[in-house]
């Protein structure tokens, strides 16, 4: 295990040094077609190493395997004309799905948006770009509530100079043939303070999902991606007419301090038995210890520019709770801790390490593993 860590370790060093030499210059990503025009593609790439331990079962083996692979192998080719119109098409190799494929036209009423791109409700799944997310993963209230991406319509108006409006309508299955159904969604979000480096979030977004198989399963992992192994699980609901999801988003920016939480429910509505309600929360707040401020657009928060050449230090906590314990349905129970330290290298590179502690209670099977989590990400 430990041989695996240090190999991790030396490739997320590796990608570092190469970032602080590459990022002095402009990127050539992209090239200008005439007209204002632009062609160009975009990357994520993250290689992760988790380690569990204190996950021992009674009978003596361990329920987690230790990890090292790609977690994201994304690229996206996109043609755009700033404020009139953007063509993306995007692929997770390692995954080997189709992520973000749409066209985009921008006017007066707002930006309207036709394709594959990802549902509202669970902000930092839904609205703040992967490669932006302060922890290596989503907690498990957004994991468990986030429906993914969909095949469908948006509507993206920035309402008021304090205000903004989303909704969407989704419909049959996405691009990786999944997921069959109709979902309608809508998000709205106001800010009483908005300036650089002192902004206040509010938001509240709301989904209503009719999928034609009429059946549900609510579940997450504890908070790394490596493993299939879900601590808390309702297994498949049967005879669902329909998945309500609700979230409220709050967040303060002031200067090298971000204070963030959301809370996300999910009620599985059906007709011939009990329905069945999930709640959970996460709160989570993070300071860079060298001074600069996160950034903010479009309801989003958006990643670290670092002052230095030698980049920008983040510290940060977060607690997260999920219950799926309802009724005759007892999906079980789970809290994690997670303390995190971030290094951005420049704006391509980034290291992440994670430890999580995390708490689970599934029927008579209490189970608390500690994760180390490490991750090397170039996004360009």
């Amino acid at each position: 295990m430990r041989a695996r860590t240090w190999a991790a370790a030396m490739l997320a060093w590796g990608f570092a040094q190469a970032g602080v030499a590459a990022d002095a210059g402009a990127w050539p990503s992209s090239v200008s077609l005439g007209g204002g025009v632009n062609a160009g593609i975009k990357g994520l790439f993250q290689y992760d190493s988790n380690q569990f331990g204190d996950d021992r079962l009674p009978h003596g083996a361990d329920r987690f395997d230790d990890a090292q692979t790609w977690r994201r192998q994304e690229v996206n080719l996109y043609v755009a004309k700033k404020g009139v119109f953007t063509i993306n098409a995007g692929y997770d190799f390692q995954a080997n799905s189709w992520v973000d494929n749409y066209i985009a036209l921008e006017t007066r009423a707002g930006r309207f948006r036709a394709g594959q791109f990802k549902t509202p409700v669970g902000w930092e799944d839904g609205n703040i770009a992967t490669g932006d997310v302060t922890f290596l993963e989503r907690t498990l209230p957004e994991q468990a509530v986030y429906e993914g991406r969909r095949v469908g319509l948006e509507w993206f108006c920035q309402a008021a100079p304090q205000w903004l409006v989303q909704a969407g309508f989704f419909t049959r299955h996405d691009l990786n043939n999944d997921a069959a159904g109709q979902t309608y969604a809508g998000r709205v979000v106001y800010n009483p303070v908005q300036s650089e480096g002192e902004v206040v979030h509010l938001g509240l977004s709301v989904s209503r999902e009719l999928r034609d198989d009429r059946a549900g399963r609510i579940r997450a992992r504890p908070e790394v991606n490596l493993t299939p192994v879900r601590l808390v699980d309702t297994g498949t609901l049967k005879g669902v007419d329909r998945l309500d999801r609700e979230g409220l988003e709050a967040a303060w920016i002031h200067g090298p301090l971000l204070l963030q939480g959301e809370y996300l429910a999910m009620q599985a509505i059906r007709p011939l038995a009990s329905d069945f309600h999930s709640r959970g929360y996460y709160a989570f707040g993070t300071w860079l210890l060298t001074g600069e401020s996160r950034g903010y657009r479009a309801g989003a928060i958006t990643g670290v520019t670092p002052r230095s050449r030698w980049g920008a230090l983040e510290l940060a906590l977060r607690y997260a709770t999920l219950d799926l314990d309802d009724g005759a349905v007892m999906g079980g129970r789970e809290h994690d801790w997670t303390l995190g330290l971030n290094w951005y290298l420049g704006t391509h590179f980034r290291l992440q390490a994670n430890v999580i502690r995390a708490f689970s209670d599934r029927g008579n099977l209490p189970l608390d593993p500690t994760i180390y989590a490490l991750r090397a990400q170039l996004g360009f």
